[in-house]
Protein backbone atom coordinates (compact mmCIF):
# COMPACT_ATOMS: atom_id res chain seq x y z
CA UNK A 1 0.00 0.00 0.00
CA UNK A 2 1.74 3.25 -1.13
CA UNK A 3 1.44 5.85 1.62
CA UNK A 4 1.57 9.62 1.07
CA UNK A 5 1.85 12.56 3.41
CA UNK A 6 -0.45 15.18 1.95
CA UNK A 7 -2.91 17.97 2.66
CA UNK A 8 -6.66 17.50 3.15
CA UNK A 9 -8.65 20.69 2.51
CA UNK A 10 -11.07 22.09 5.09
CA UNK A 11 -12.69 25.45 5.75
CA UNK A 12 -15.02 27.62 3.74
CA UNK A 13 -14.76 28.91 0.20
CA UNK A 14 -11.70 31.17 -0.37
CA UNK A 15 -10.70 30.72 3.28
CA UNK A 16 -9.25 27.23 3.35
CA UNK A 17 -7.06 25.56 5.92
CA UNK A 18 -5.56 22.12 5.63
CA UNK A 19 -4.99 19.02 7.72
CA UNK A 20 -1.65 17.32 7.16
CA UNK A 21 -2.52 13.64 6.88
CA UNK A 22 -0.93 10.30 6.13
CA UNK A 23 -3.15 8.50 3.62
CA UNK A 24 -3.22 5.75 1.06
CA UNK A 25 -2.33 7.37 -2.27
CA UNK A 26 -5.40 5.80 -3.89
CA UNK A 27 -7.89 7.46 -1.50
CA UNK A 28 -9.51 10.81 -2.46
CA UNK A 29 -8.03 14.12 -1.34
CA UNK A 30 -10.49 14.76 1.48
CA UNK A 31 -11.40 11.11 2.01
CA UNK A 32 -10.23 8.40 4.33
CA UNK A 33 -6.79 8.77 5.87
CA UNK A 34 -4.59 6.71 8.16
CA UNK A 35 -3.45 9.39 10.60
CA UNK A 36 -3.64 13.16 11.01
CA UNK A 37 -0.23 14.57 11.92
CA UNK A 38 -0.87 18.31 11.83
CA UNK A 39 -2.57 21.33 10.34
CA UNK A 40 -1.61 24.18 8.03
CA UNK A 41 -3.33 27.58 7.89
CA UNK A 42 -2.09 29.76 5.00
CA UNK A 43 -4.50 32.60 5.91
CA UNK A 44 -2.21 34.05 8.58
CA UNK A 45 1.04 35.88 7.96
CA UNK A 46 3.36 33.99 8.42
CA UNK A 47 1.39 30.81 7.81
CA UNK A 48 0.48 28.82 10.92
CA UNK A 49 1.81 25.26 10.91
CA UNK A 50 1.01 22.84 13.74
CA UNK A 51 2.87 19.58 13.21
CA UNK A 52 3.52 16.49 15.33
CA UNK A 53 7.24 16.33 14.59
CA UNK A 54 7.83 12.80 15.90
CA UNK A 55 4.93 11.22 13.99
CA UNK A 56 5.98 12.94 10.78
CA UNK A 57 9.56 11.75 11.20
CA UNK A 58 8.38 8.20 11.94
CA UNK A 59 6.20 8.10 8.82
CA UNK A 60 9.01 9.48 6.65
CA UNK A 61 11.41 6.91 8.08
CA UNK A 62 8.91 4.14 7.31
CA UNK A 63 8.76 5.17 3.66
CA UNK A 64 5.81 7.57 3.33
CA UNK A 65 6.27 9.93 0.38
CA UNK A 66 5.28 13.58 0.89
CA UNK A 67 3.61 15.58 -1.86
CA UNK A 68 5.38 18.74 -3.04
CA UNK A 69 3.48 21.07 -0.70
CA UNK A 70 3.74 18.65 2.22
CA UNK A 71 7.50 18.33 1.54
CA UNK A 72 7.84 22.12 1.68
CA UNK A 73 5.98 22.23 5.00
CA UNK A 74 8.02 19.37 6.46
CA UNK A 75 11.21 21.04 5.29
CA UNK A 76 10.12 24.36 6.84
CA UNK A 77 9.54 22.68 10.20
CA UNK A 78 12.83 20.73 10.04
CA UNK A 79 11.51 17.19 9.65
CA UNK A 80 13.37 16.66 6.38
CA UNK A 81 16.59 18.03 7.92
CA UNK A 82 16.27 15.68 10.90
CA UNK A 83 15.63 12.71 8.57
CA UNK A 84 18.71 13.65 6.53
CA UNK A 85 20.86 13.84 9.65
CA UNK A 86 19.56 10.50 10.96
CA UNK A 87 20.43 8.86 7.64
CA UNK A 88 23.96 10.28 8.03
CA UNK A 89 24.13 8.65 11.46
CA UNK A 90 23.01 5.30 9.97
CA UNK A 91 25.76 5.52 7.36
CA UNK A 92 28.35 6.31 10.00
CA UNK A 93 29.25 9.82 8.79
CA UNK A 94 28.91 11.19 12.34
CA UNK A 95 27.43 10.18 15.67
CA UNK A 96 23.97 10.94 17.05
CA UNK A 97 25.22 13.70 19.38
CA UNK A 98 26.77 15.56 16.43
CA UNK A 99 23.52 15.15 14.46
CA UNK A 100 21.51 16.59 17.35
CA UNK A 101 23.96 19.49 17.69
CA UNK A 102 23.69 20.30 13.98
CA UNK A 103 19.90 20.08 14.10
CA UNK A 104 19.68 22.42 17.10
CA UNK A 105 21.95 24.95 15.34
CA UNK A 106 19.74 24.79 12.24
CA UNK A 107 16.61 25.11 14.38
CA UNK A 108 17.83 28.22 16.23
CA UNK A 109 18.82 29.84 12.92
CA UNK A 110 15.39 29.06 11.46
CA UNK A 111 13.57 30.41 14.52
CA UNK A 112 15.61 33.62 14.30
CA UNK A 113 14.56 34.08 10.66
CA UNK A 114 10.90 33.51 11.47
CA UNK A 115 11.04 35.88 14.45
CA UNK A 116 12.73 38.52 12.27
CA UNK A 117 9.89 38.24 9.77
CA UNK A 118 7.24 38.53 12.50
CA UNK A 119 9.01 41.56 14.00
CA UNK A 120 9.35 43.14 10.56
CA UNK A 121 5.65 42.70 9.89
CA UNK A 122 4.74 44.15 13.29
CA UNK A 123 7.11 47.10 12.75
CA UNK A 124 5.73 47.68 9.28
CA UNK A 125 2.17 47.66 10.60
CA UNK A 126 3.13 50.14 13.34
CA UNK A 127 4.84 52.43 10.80
CA UNK A 128 1.81 52.32 8.51
CA UNK A 129 -0.49 53.16 11.42
CA UNK A 130 1.74 56.10 12.40
CA UNK A 131 1.81 57.42 8.82
CA UNK A 132 -1.97 57.06 8.56
CA UNK A 133 -2.38 59.00 11.83
CA UNK A 134 -0.11 61.78 10.53
CA UNK A 135 -2.06 61.99 7.25
CA UNK A 136 -5.35 62.16 9.16
CA UNK A 137 -3.98 64.86 11.49
CA UNK A 138 -2.88 66.91 8.48
CA UNK A 139 -6.29 66.55 6.83
CA UNK A 140 -8.04 67.51 10.09
CA UNK A 141 -5.83 70.60 10.44
CA UNK A 142 -6.63 71.63 6.85
CA UNK A 143 -10.35 71.13 7.49
CA UNK A 144 -10.20 73.18 10.70
CA UNK A 145 -8.34 75.93 8.86
CA UNK A 146 -10.93 75.93 6.04
CA UNK A 147 -13.79 76.07 8.56
CA UNK A 148 -12.15 78.97 10.43
CA UNK A 149 -11.59 80.82 7.14
CA UNK A 150 -15.20 80.26 6.10
CA UNK A 151 -16.45 81.51 9.49
CA UNK A 152 -14.34 84.67 9.20
CA UNK A 153 -15.66 85.26 5.66
CA UNK A 154 -19.24 84.82 6.85
CA UNK A 155 -18.61 87.20 9.78
CA UNK A 156 -17.12 89.78 7.39
CA UNK A 157 -20.12 89.44 5.07
CA UNK A 158 -22.49 89.88 8.01
CA UNK A 159 -20.60 93.01 9.14
CA UNK A 160 -20.67 94.36 5.58
CA UNK A 161 -24.42 93.72 5.40
CA UNK A 162 -25.00 95.45 8.77
CA UNK A 163 -22.91 98.52 7.82
CA UNK A 164 -25.05 99.56 4.77
CA UNK A 165 -28.24 98.96 6.77
CA UNK A 166 -26.95 101.15 9.61
CA UNK A 167 -25.92 103.94 7.21
CA UNK A 168 -29.24 103.69 5.40
CA UNK A 169 -31.09 103.97 8.73
CA UNK A 170 -28.92 106.99 9.64
CA UNK A 171 -29.77 108.70 6.33
CA UNK A 172 -33.48 108.04 6.81
CA UNK A 173 -33.33 109.53 10.29
CA UNK A 174 -31.49 112.59 8.94
CA UNK A 175 -34.06 113.11 6.16
CA UNK A 176 -37.05 112.99 8.54
CA UNK A 177 -36.10 116.09 10.60
CA UNK A 178 -35.32 118.04 7.43
CA UNK A 179 -38.75 117.27 6.01
CA UNK A 180 -40.49 118.68 9.06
Amino acid sequence: MPVKIRLARHGRKRHAFYHIVVADSRSPRDGKYIERIGSYNPNTNPATIDLNFDKALTWLSNGAQPTDTARAILSYKGVMMKKHLLEGVKKGAFDEAEAEKRFQAWLTEKEAKVQAKVDGLAGKAADEAKEQFEREAKINAERAEAIAKRKSELAAEAEAAKAPEASAEGEEAAEEPAAE
